[in-house]
């Protein structure tokens, strides 16, 4: 039997890279799909054909997750479309590293509202669902700059940071719901955000990780599907950390 037969997820920023793994490891277990992205583009509508064509219903919507109006908005859309939502995969992220004394309040903002608000926003939007069915896997990405830092990252790893304290609370408050909240923290994923990095830097972090190769994203869906399945009915309020070694 597939793992997630018959169920709904909606995972944010799942147009491409990890998000996109993610879809995609779902609909193979017999999982519906909704995600988002911020507009209804040529990539979305081809993940959308590429997702029915495990034989599940996937269908896109464009949303920003940073914005609480529209998460309550894609909720009630999503509910037209789909009986309920039993995972949520809180995936949406940006960067926009420098060093703090170059770093913009702007750019500051930018990922604090995209990376950590919208984490609040999808998730709290959520409840109305999961609080009435009495269940629910909620899977926010950290990462392991959330745990460790990074220099030039103070934005994003806050960002980050912010989410593994936000992911603990959240499973302390509903737990006796029977709803489990989990983060994972990838380490140096191959997706298109990374690729973006110069040589010299990718070669030291390869260097620096015990397994000496960077992950790749279905790396990272395998433990969404983990923990989205009943095989983790029993783990809640866990960081885990998909890093080759990296973060010990």
């Amino acid at each position: 039997m597939k793992l997630l037969e018959g169920k709904v997820a909606l995972i944010t920023g799942a147009s491409r890279g990890i998000g996109k793994s993610i879809a995609i490891c779902y609909a193979k277990n017999g999982c519906n799909v909704a995600f988002t992205d911020i507009s209804r583009n040529e990539a979305m509508l081809a993940t959308e054909e590429e997702l029915k064509s495990y034989g599940v219903k996937a269908v896109g919507y464009a949303s920003d997750a940073s914005s609480y109006s529209d998460s309550e908005l894609l909720i009630d859309n999503i509910l037209k479309d789909f009986p309920t939502i039993n995972i949520i995969v809180n995936n949406a992220g940006i960067t926009r590293d420098n060093l703090l004394m170059r770093l913009s309040e702007e750019n500051w903002d930018d990922v604090m509202r995209i990376n950590l608000k919208s984490v609040f926003n999808i998730t709290k939007a959520s409840l109305k669902v999961l609080l009435k069915q009495k269940s629910g896997s909620i899977i926010n990405m950290s990462s392991v700059v959330g745990i460790e830092g990074n220099a030039g990252q103070s934005n994003y790893s806050a960002s980050k940071a912010g989410i593994i304290g936000f992911t603990k609370s959240i499973a302390q408050e509903l737990g006796s719901r029977n709803i489990r909240c989990n983060a994972v923290a990838p380490g140096f994923i191959e997706t298109e955000m990374t690729s973006k990095l110069p040589d010299d830097i990718r070669v030291q972090w390869i260097k620096d990780i015990p397994l000496k190769r960077a992950g790749k994203p279905e790396d990272v869906a395998n433990l969404a599907l983990f923990l989205a399945s009943d095989l983790s009915d029993y783990i809640s309020g866990q960081v885990i950390n998909v890093c080759g070694g990296m973060q010990t």
